[in-house]
């Protein structure tokens, strides 16, 4: 195809219509200037065409000719203008050809009228110049052949009007010149000629009859001259609105009245309300709506039923009373659904307005809140418009979104009202600052703790929300005394868990305080402080420290030497020692370890006193070594070691002075002894009563905390139970920790058990006190003890108790540093 060349040209043909078949239209090889004889050897054809059976083309000497009758009403039917458009095609080259024939009209069709006979009823009473529209003539052909003109037959009381209606339509109308008198023609007959603008002209007919009617000359007439009435609306269907009333003068059906309404009435009347053509009333169909209409002009026909009705008009007004049957409506015109809560008094919220459908009365609105809340409704100064402002302080914390209810309440009787829910929310301004959940904080921990690792928490909360409500937590450090101990520790801002940066010591510090600051990330950011009393728990780190004996180069060992001639239960010495812990954790025992021989020395584990069991026979050795262990209660003892070198040497001259001397140097002893104890047990009373002080103050905070660190109530610190009983003459006391029910002594245990002289051997000048032999004592069974109380555990062992008592484990552990029998009411004993 790219070698292909293309002409394109164009020639138009005229053609009238209803031409013989093979009529020559054109030599198109001529008047496209081809060569015929190429023409069939180029395949000269018609490509495409509106009307391809209409036309065919010779391709020997290429004339166009008619392909059948052409008849131009079927082809274009009542178009004005006519063209058949063809394209003729010739290749080698490529040549493409646009023919338009257009086909002329002939007048070839006469005017038509639908009907042959038109009848009409006209009445002798019609007066000159009444129109009566006739129907016109048709005639296919097109512009000038179609009709052109009506004429009517020659008569004196009718002549005919024509009104161009376009397109080739004229409409004929029937004029009346002059009145008809029946008497004189009873029918008239004419006749109607269409002509069309052919030549020749061509023409139609139509029979026109028109018969004269009887004279009704009077029309019906109505009784009032106004008809005017009230009605409310929402009255029920099929209540009664008005009846009219007209008559006609006439007889017979040219007197029958009849009524309708009028021509021109508005559809929405007609749904409302009903008229009886018979007798006139008016009655409602329809739903009465003051807000839709609230007045009515209907018009109405009285008609008589003569041949050539008369009729008469009139209009009835209907006024329409309102009556309260719409609520008032509540629109929010303007609203900010969050207003800030440090917002002013008075800050406009929202726009309301409110409107009512009815009118007057029923219409009046009144807008109000119901709810007791920091918000009022202020009226504008257009009516019905409202704004909604604050009218007292907001507090989010407190109420964070509020539900106002709007109430909009008309004047009518009874009165509507209406109701519409609005939710304001209060945003968040930074007006809380951070609270610490308890005030002051109090934490025990225990010494030779981990530097680094976490002590324990502190938590704030803030009421605010979002970026207001992230808090922050520092330590407050200052270069004064009473905040030294804040570099001791640390706190991670995010949690607030509070890290030691060293290892506390029970010994060195006791307790401490120091301050923490929990700030918000509001802006201004706000911020609390709370104090924190950190109490340091004693552990068992501390080994028992020999006081005495001491050697000259600080050595735990001492000489002791004592006169031959004792008796059993003689004081040999007493071996002192002190532990710097507290509680079970500094009370102290001793024991024999190593010992030359076992029948002649005793030591009392509670006082470390180290008396003679019997007397020294000669075959006794002159030296004994007694190495003594002392060690604590912790749950890990620490114990140490002293050694004891008694030597027995001969009686001399002075034993009574001595005994003297020894018995004054024993009484001298015991004082000291009791003066220690009654001041370690003034410092450890005064630091269990501050320890109480501390936990009520805590517990009258937080019965939680309380009940954390404070299992029994009843528990002041570490107790000491002791048990005093009799056997015999003698009288024995357990001391000892309190103990649950079930626990035991096992028998030939001496651990616990001291015994008490009897004052009655003392006063009456016998010995000191007599001594049972260790692993001797009676034997009691504790369990029964505590499950069958004190007589029938005395039953069961054979003993009797004298008293039952519990003091506190500091006063007994320390009275075991000193002298034991100085804890029972300062009495000089020896166990």
């Amino acid at each position: 195809m790219l070698f292909w060349r293309g002409v394109c040209a164009q020639i138009r043909y005229s053609l009238s219509e209803e031409q013989k078949d093979g009529t020559v239209i054109g030599n198109l090889a001529k008047d496209l200037g081809l060569d015929p004889r190429t023409l069939k050897e180029r395949g000269f054809r018609i490509v495409s065409t509106s009307g391809d059976s209409l036309f065919t083309v010779n391709q020997n000497d290429g004339i166009l000719s008619v392909n059948g009758k052409i008849d131009r009403e079927v082809v274009c039917e009542r178009s004005s203008s006519c063209i058949i458009n063809l394209k003729i095609a010739l290749e080698n080259p490529l040549e493409i050809h646009y023919v338009s024939i257009e086909i002329v009209d002939v007048n070839d069709h006469a005017p038509t009228f639908p009907e042959k006979e038109k009848r009409l009823e006209i009445s002798e009473s019609a007066l000159p110049g009444a129109r009566y529209q006739l129907q016109a003539a048709r005639d296919p052909d097109g512009g000038m052949n179609s009709v052109q003109q009506y004429k009517l037959s020659h008569n004196d009381n009718f002549r005919i009007e024509v009104k161009d209606r376009g397109e080739d339509l004229k409409m004929p109308f029937l004029i009346l010149q002059k009145p008809l008198d029946r008497e004189t023609s009873r029918r008239h007959k004419l006749h109607l000629t269409a002509l069309d603008g052919g030549r020749p002209a061509k023409s139609g007919t139509m029979e026109i009859i028109v018969d004269v009617l009887d004279v009704n000359d009077n029309m019906p007439v109505f009784t009032q001259e106004v008809y005017s009435v009230t009605l409310k609306e929402n009255v029920p269907v099929g209540t009664t609105v008005i009846q009219v009333n007209a008559t006609d003068m006439d007889d017979g059906p040219n007197g029958e009245v009849f009524y309708s309404f009028g021509k021109d009435i508005d559809n929405r009347i007609i749904k409302l309300f009903d008229l009886n053509s018979s007798t006139g009333e008016m009655v409602v169909t329809g739903l009465i709506d003051f807000e839709e209409m609230n007045n009515f002009e209907i018009d109405i026909q009285a008609s008589d039923k003569g041949p050539a009705p008369l009729t008469s008009d009139k209009s009835i007004t209907i006024k329409i009373i309102d009556v309260n049957d719409n609520v008032p409506e509540i629109e929010v015109t303007s609203f900010s659904s969050a207003v800030r809560e440090d917002s002013k008094i008075g800050t406009t919220v929202a726009l309301i307005s409110v409107s009512d459908l009815d009118s007057g009365v029923n219409g009046k609105v009144l807008c109000f809140i119901t709810e007791d809340i920091p918000f009022r409704l202020t009226a504008s100064s257009q009516d019905n418009i409202y704004s909604l402002v604050t009218a007292s302080t907001l507090d989010r914390e407190t109420v964070p979104h509020y539900d106002i209810t709007l109430v909009a309440k008309d004047a009518g009787q009874p009165p509507l009202s209406s109701v519409k829910t609005i939710t304001v929310q209060v945003s968040d301004v930074n007006d809380n600052s951070p609270q610490f959940s308890l005030s002051p904080y109090a934490f025990y921990v225990m010494e030779n703790n981990i530097p680094g690792k976490s002590l324990f928490s502190v938590s704030a909360f803030d009421r605010d929300v979002d970026e207001n409500a992230v808090v922050n937590y520092n330590i407050w450090r200052d270069s004064g005394d009473e905040n030294k101990y804040a570099s001791f520790i640390n706190i991670n801002s995010e949690n607030g868990e509070i890290y030691a940066l060293k290892s506390f010591d029970f010994e060195t510090l006791k307790t401490f305080q120091f301050q923490i600051i929990a700030s918000d990330s509001g802006s201004p950011s706000l911020s609390s402080n709370v104090t924190v009393n950190v109490f340091i728990l004693d552990q068992n780190d501390n080994v028992p420290v020999i006081l005495y004996p001491v050697s000259a180069n600080g050595s735990a060992e001492g000489v002791e030497e004592i006169p031959r001639n004792v008796n059993a239960g003689h004081l040999v010495t007493k071996v002192r020692a002190y532990d710097a812990d507290i509680g079970y954790n500094g009370w102290l025992l001793f024991s024999l370890q190593e010992v030359s021989e076992h029948g002649l020395f005793g030591l009392d584990r509670y006082t470390g006193q180290i008396r003679t069991l019997r007397s020294f026979t000669e075959t006794d050795e002159a030296q004994h070594k007694l190495l003594i262990l002392v060690k604590d209660n912790g749950n890990v003892s620490l114990s140490a070691t002293a050694t004891v070198i008694v030597k027995v040497v001969e009686p001399k001259e002075a034993f009574a002075a001595s005994d003297v001397k020894n018995a004054v140097k024993d009484e001298e002893e015991n004082d000291v002894t009791f003066y220690l104890i009654i001041t370690l047990g003034s410092v450890s009373v005064l630091f269990v009563i501050s320890i109480i002080v501390l936990i009520v103050m805590q517990c009258s905070k937080s019965p939680d905390y309380s009940s954390k660190y404070l299992q029994d109530t009843n528990y002041d610190g570490t107790l000491c139970h002791s048990i005093q009983y009799r056997s015999g003459d003698k009288r024995y006391m357990l001391v000892g920790p309190r103990m649950s029910i079930g626990s035991t002594i096992a028998p030939g245990s001496n651990r616990n058990t001291l015994v008490i002289p009897d004052r009655r051997r003392r006063d009456s000048g016998e010995a000191v006190s007599d001594s049972i032999p260790f692993g001797q004592q009676p034997k009691l069974n504790f369990k029964k003890a505590f499950l069958r109380g004190p007589t029938e555990a005395a039953k069961a062992s054979g003993t009797s108790f004298s008293e039952e008592k519990v003091v506190p484990l500091r006063e007994c552990g320390q009275g075991t540093k000193g002298n034991l029998g100085q804890s029972l009411r300062g009495e000089r004993s020896h166990p």
